[in-house]
């Protein structure tokens, strides 16, 4: 059944104009994959909590060196590559992410290049930026970066792969039955950026330049900067992979965390864990991750074998009303393919990403403050974690977050801040320890400039 299942889709797969022949026959590995079920089951008694030599804490790291022409030197060998495949739509935002006002009129894409352009300035280097973007992002991406035209920095932009949704009960490609515009494909996940970085000729050109390492990271995470201690620590100790983890937070339950199984680090995600062990994976004790530092060398030795057989993460969804399926892959599951792979448990300030306004209030706020394109955290707050900030829905769009707030309030020594329903912030407002804030339904409720609020429910102007 399956077999004649795969037979009819790459009959179809192949009669698709709009995507390139490697595309088609990494869709068609892919589901070959998903469809012969040998999806390897982890064995619970097997999995041990990484050692330090696994999981480096970043506070043993050497210093680098602080000669200029080492620096040079350990510049010299690397990319930056920021994934740019999505859409700001959550936020309320046309085109691509990374694009959304962060702070001063800055971008996430402009803090980006300012980044890099200062490093390569200070060190005479040449680190290159890579962009990888989707189909969706990818036209108003290329228009985006002449403005950067002028600058000291090598961009370059490639896509990552386009695959066709597949209808779910026939099994079949939805662009092959009518399905003309991009609803009728997707981006099969970060993990494709391995054979995406090899075909589009980035991994070569990279290579061909003396660079050894590429480090990963998404556009959003104001945290994700070069850090000189880790491309130090990784060149001399030649790990072929390191993933920044940092200890989980309530928030983070249901990430995945790194594990060693069998002699590798290995990611495990709370799909591939045993209904009875779910809870014990859930505890805090874990990891949670993101940035990500490669070798190119490794990844050009892995794709050419084919080797990269990540977990598949399949994900249902429903499109104008059909069913369909897409095949995903994470970067992160790739750890277990490199040899001498490593987790580097790294301070909480490199984990900065703004996925939504609350994201926002924090980083446009008092907390932190932007130098060189650079976000840093104030030294006035003592606690080491942010603030916890709801917003309901009147905030969830940026415009709309934006007009809320004559300026944004001073929250160095905020514990929490919920806001639901009608609120209106004035200018130079201070929030402190545990706040909550409630209009009332169909009441509109203005907290005045230069109120300090502390430790207070606000349900209504009477409370002020």
């Amino acid at each position: 059944m399956a077999d004649e299942k795969l037979a009819k889709l790459r009959e179809a797969v192949a009669g698709l104009g709009q995507i390139s022949d490697k595309e088609k026959s990494g869709f068609i590995s892919l589901v070959s994959r998903y469809l012969s079920g040998n999806e390897e089951q982890i064995e619970w008694g097997k999995i041990h909590t990484p050692t330090d030599e696994v999981v480096v804490p970043y506070d043993t790291l050497a210093a680098p060196p602080e000669d200029l022409a080492a620096t040079k030197a350990l510049l010299d060998k690397l990319a930056v590559l920021k994934l740019n495949g999505g859409l700001g739509t959550t936020m309320g935002c046309t085109g691509p992410k990374s694009v959304i006002e962060v702070r001063n009129g800055f971008t996430f894409l402009d803090l980006i290049v300012v980044q890099i352009e200062s490093l390569n300035k200070k060190y005479g280097s040449n680190v290159p930026l890579l962009l990888m973007n989707s189909f969706n992002t990818h036209d108003d991406t290329s228009k985006i970066v002449e403005k950067y035209a002028n600058s000291n920095i090598q961009i370059h932009t490639f896509n990552q792969s386009q695959y066709p949704r597949v209808v779910a009960d026939e099994f079949l490609p939805w662009s092959s039955k009518g399905k003309t515009d991009k609803d009728g494909w997707y981006p099969p996940g970060h993990g494709d950026i391995f054979p995406s970085l090899m075909n589009s000729g980035k991994l070569d050109l990279l290579l061909s330049q003396g660079k050894e390492y590429v480090f990963i990271a998404n556009s959003d995470n104001l945290g994700a900067i070069v850090d000189m201690k880790i491309l130090n620590h990784l060149v001399h100790k030649q790990n072929e992979y390191c993933m920044e983890v940092t200890p989980k937070t309530l928030a983070d339950v249901k990430g995945g965390t790194l594990i060693s199984y069998e002699g590798r680090v290995q990611l495990l995600e709370i799909a591939q864990v045993p209904d009875a062990h779910v809870d014990e994976f859930k505890s805090i004790e874990k990891f949670k991750i993101f940035n990500t530092w490669v070798s190119l060398k490794a990844i050009k030795r892995l794709v050419e074998a084919d080797a990269l057989k990540m977990e598949i993460i399949p994900n249902p969804k429903e499109v104008e009303g059909v069913k369909v399926l897409q095949l995903e892959t994470a970067a992160g599951a790739a750890i277990r393919f490199f040899d001498h792979a490593i987790g580097m448990n790294v301070p909480r300030s490199r984990f900065l990403p703004v996925k939504a306004t609350s994201d926002l209030q924090l980083v446009q706020s008092d907390l932190y403050t932007l130098v060189d394109g650079f976000v840093t955290r104030n030294s006035a707050r003592t606690n080491p974690s942010n603030p916890s900030i709801e917003l309901g829905p009147e905030f969830k769009k940026v415009g709309c977050f934006l007009g809320r707030f004559k300026s944004i309030p001073s929250i160095v020594e905020l514990d929490s801040l919920k806001v639901s329903g009608d609120v209106w912030f004035g200018s130079g407002i201070v929030l402190k320890g545990k706040v909550t804030i409630t209009a009332k339904p169909g009441v509109k409720l203005e907290i005045p400039d230069g109120k300090v609020i502390e430790n207070k429910d606000i349900n209504g102007p009477e409370d002020l």
